[in-house]
C-alpha cells in the first residue's frame, strides 16, 4: 500500500499542476466531486459505442436500471446530412498522470460529436493501456486497476474513436492536455492526427472574462449549466465541455450577429489577447459577409 505521505503529496501535485493548468486566471475553488449520479462501468465498457438518443441501460446482477439522455434535447442526423454542416467532436482523457512524455497513458476516452448546437452522436470507453493506475489518480477519478484489467486494450479503443471522429475538427477544455495523450495513444498505433485542435477555455476567457476562473466545473457552474456526470470521468467532462461550447457558440451568435460560429473562428480567439476580440470578431464578420 501507498504511504499516506506519498499519496497524499502526489495527489496534492496532481491535482495543484491541473488546476493550473485549467484555470489560468486567479479566483475560484472547484470541488473535486459534484454529488451526481453513478452509472455501472461493465455496461459502459460493452456498450462503448451508442447513440444519443437511445437511453443508456446499466446492468448489474440483480437489477436492469435505465436513465435517460445525458444531454437533452439531442438529434441524430443522417450521414448525409451530419456532413452537409460543420461538426466538431468535443473530447476528454482520463489518464495516470499529467505527460505522455513521462510515460503516463490513458484509461479512458470520451467524444461527443456537436452540430449547429446539438449533440448528434457520442463515444466513451476504459482503456487498458497495461499500466498501473497509482492509488492517488484512484482517489481523483473513480478509475481502478480492476476497472482497466476488464476494460479493452487501449490501442483497439483509439482505433474504434480514431474511426468515429474521422476527420472532424476537434475541441477539449484545456486541449493542450488532451491533445498530447491523442496524438501520444494514436502514435502507437501508427496513426497521425490530421485536423486541429480549440480549446474551449481559451475561449471562455476571451467570451466569458467575468467568469471566476476557466476550469470546467467553474464555468458550468457560472454559466448555469447541467451537471451529467462526476468530473474527472470522460464521459461527463466531454458532455459538460460540449455543452459550455455550445454556451460559448450561443453568446458569441448573440453579441455579434453571427449565423454561426466555426471550428476556425474558435481557434482565432483562443489566439487574440483580450483587447484584440473585438478586431478579430471585425475581421470575422468581413470575411463571412464578403463569403456570403
Amino acid at each position: 500500500m501507498m504511504p499516506y505521505s506519498n499519496f497524499l503529496s502526489g495527489a496534492q501535485e496532481y491535482q495543484s499542476e491541473m488546476d493550473n493548468a485549467n484555470s489560468g486566471l486567479e479566483g475560484g475553488d472547484d470541488s473535486l466531486y459534484y454529488p451526481v449520479r453513478r452509472t455501472d462501468d461493465t455496461a459502459l465498457i460493452q456498450n462503448r459505442f451508442h447513440k444519443i438518443l437511445a437511453p443508456i441501460t446499466t446492468r448489474s446482477a440483480s437489477r436492469q436500471i435505465r436513465q435517460p439522455p445525458l444531454i437533452q434535447n439531442a438529434e441524430i442526423f443522417s450521414r448525409k446530412e451530419r456532413d452537409a454542416m460543420e461538426v466538431v467532436a468535443v473530447i476528454d482523457f482520463e489518464t495516470t498522470g499529467l505527460s505522455p512524455d513521462h510515460g503516463d497513458r490513458a484509461t479512458e476516452i470520451a467524444a461527443v460529436l456537436v452540430r449547429d448546437g446539438k449533440v448528434v452522436d457520442q463515444y466513451q470507453s476504459l482503456m487498458n493501456a497495461g499500466v498501473h493506475i497509482p492509488q492517488f489518480i484512484t482517489e481523483l477519478t473513480g478509475i481502478s486497476n480492476a476497472m482497466i484489467r476488464k476494460a479493452p486494450p487501449a490501442a483497439d479503443v483509439m482505433r474504434e474513436v480514431s474511426n468515429f471522429v474521422g476527420d472532424t475538427p476537434l475541441v477539449a477544455h484545456n486541449a493542450s492536455f488532451d491533445r498530447k495523450f491523442w496524438d501520444a495513444e494514436l502514435g502507437r498505433i501508427h496513426q497521425n492526427r490530421q485536423q486541429e485542435f480549440a480549446c474551449s477555455m481559451l475561449v471562455a476567457r476571451r467570451v466569458l472574462p467575468q467568469a471566476p476562473s476557466h476550469k470546467l466545473g467553474v464555468l458550468v457552474e457560472f454559466a448555469k449549466l447541467p451537471v451529467v456526470g462526476r468530473y474527472h470521468r470522460a464521459l461527463a467532462d466531454a458532455e459538460m465541455a460540449a455543452s459550455l461550447l455550445i454556451h460559448l457558440e450561443t453568446e458569441l451568435r448573440r453579441r455579434y450577429k453571427l449565423r454561426d460560429v466555426s471550428h476556425e473562428l474558435l481557434r482565432e480567439i483562443q489566439k487574440v489577447q483580450k483587447h484584440q476580440l473585438e478586431r478579430c470578431m471585425e475581421r470575422y464578420q468581413r470575411k463571412s459577409a464578403t463569403v456570403q
